[in-house]
């Protein structure tokens, strides 16, 4: 029993420490339900959907009940003379009015509220969006730095094995002691390359695990996506694309939301200028109580005070009516905010034309990136075919005796950072491709 509970319990320690590698989705759909900003839009939108059920709630009577009680104490005038009139008062109503007509303004309101939801709502996608393209660029840089760590890695075995094979032909007598004191200071140097990678690999994991908001990044890690060494060239057109963002991108969807927003506005404004027409209903009763008597008259004709709920039963009336409320002349206010609301449109329409031509600038730009970098990640391609050629033959002059270890050593570096030169542009031209695919409707992936 024991030595099955201690495997049980090792299992589990290891299932403990095994580390998540999180991939870019699942980067992507924790930062857009996590990230702050988001909670933050988010409740701007709850704001919103309050204010439409306010609106809609506006059809619907305002009813209040009223209860009052009073009292009073002492002499009240009576002809030339006084009585004593001590008297205690309580009345009860209840009351319920309703907007008849005010040409459309409820529904109005109701309309311009819901352009506003949408509007939020677009917004909440919009900052998703911008945090979506953010991690994908640092989740790239990351896989980059990987990369670059591969790189540095092999380096430094083949400096080791240059230095191995040159305190071997040291000891012989073959080659100078200066040439073991090379091969040593060239894999120190690849070591120190080496460290220098996994710090940034360290890095931006760092900087990734800050846009995800985590509080454990020590033990955060990505998954190591395989890219391939061949990449095509997009064939997307930016016109193309920019159809696209116009009809799909949110900033572009809030703008034109906010551009109906503010034309229903100018709408709710002008029911200013007509009548308002309110409904009204109502009931209640009163009870009075004269306090020094139980009568209710005069020296010839005498009643008894009837009770409480006689009373009432007694004094219980209804009412109801109708206000016709006209505008006439109110400074010109109304006017002037009429102007306001159209000044307000105008705005909302400047808006819309500027986050167009953001989408159109950032397309464009995505779209010269990605020629560019393509064009850099073929040149680097060349480059690291004719750097590793220039390795082979300096390796096998180096070992047929008519080259210097300096050479070797030369031909190497310019390997190492012919190949980084490649791994840098190909996860250049990779973000700039995958920006310009998200412009054109494409969900982020690798």
């Amino acid at each position: 029993m024991k030595k099955v509970l201690m495997i049980i319990l090792g299992l589990s320690g290891l299932g403990l420490s095994a580390q998540k590698k999180w991939s870019l989705r699942e980067c992507v759909d924790y930062a857009t339900e996590h990230n702050l900003q988001v909670i933050q839009n988010q409740y701007s939108k709850q704001i919103q959907d309050v204010n439409l059920k306010i609106a809609q709630n506006s059809y619907l009577p305002s009813v209040s009940a009223n209860l009052g009680n009073n009292v009073s104490f002492g002499q009240a005038s009576l002809g030339t003379g006084s009585i004593r009139n001590d008297v205690f008062r309580n009345n009860a109503n209840v009351a319920a009015d309703i907007l008849v007509y005010n040409n459309g303004r409820l529904e109005k309101t109701i309309r311009k509220t819901q352009f506003d939801v949408e509007a939020s709502q677009y917004d909440i996608e919009t900052i998703k969006n911008d945090i979506s393209l953010q991690i994908a660029q640092q989740y790239l840089t990351t896989l980059l730095n990987k990369e670059i760590v591969k790189i540095a890695q092999s380096a430094t075995e083949n400096a080791k094995k240059q230095f191995d094979r040159a305190k071997i032909t040291t000891e012989v007598g073959t080659t100078a002691q200066t040439i073991v004191a090379e091969a040593e200071a060239a894999w120190a140097r690849e070591k120190q390359n080496l460290k220098t990678a996994e710090i940034n690999v360290g890095r931006s994991l760092f900087a990734l695990a800050q846009l995800l908001q985590l509080q454990d990044y020590k033990n955060f890690d990505v998954e190591n996506v395989e890219i391939g060494e061949q990449l095509s060239p997009q064939l997307i057109s930016v016109d193309e694309v920019l159809n696209t963002a116009y009809e799909s991108q949110p900033q572009i969807k809030a703008a034109e939301s906010r551009i109906k927003s503010a034309e229903a506005q100018t709408e709710v404004t002008k029911t200013s200028f007509w009548p308002t027409l309110t409904a009204s209903v109502g009931i209640g009763s009163f009870y009075n109580n004269l306090l020094n008597t139980n009568n209710v008259g005069n020296e010839f004709f005498y009643v008894n005070e009837r009770s409480f709920f006689g009373q009432y039963k007694d004094n219980f009336g209804q009412q109801g009516g109708l206000s016709l409320n006209i505008p006439i002349f109110n400074k010109g206010i109304t006017r002037l905010q009429v102007e306001q609301s159209k000044i307000n449109e105008n705005i909302a329409k400047n808006s819309l034309d500027q986050q167009k031509q953001a989408v159109r600038q950032n397309v464009q730009k995505a779209q010269f990136d990605v020629d560019a970098n393509y064009e850099v990640y073929l040149a680097a391609v060349e480059a690291e075919k004719s750097t590793k050629l220039a390795m082979d033959f300096a390796d096998k002059s180096y070992a047929a005796g008519r080259g210097t270890i300096y050479d070797l050593n030369i031909a190497r570096n310019n390997y190492a950072n012919a190949q980084g030169s490649v791994e840098q542009a190909k996860y250049n031209y990779l973000f700039s491709l995958k920006l310009l695919n998200f412009y054109a409707g494409i969900p982020l992936s690798l």
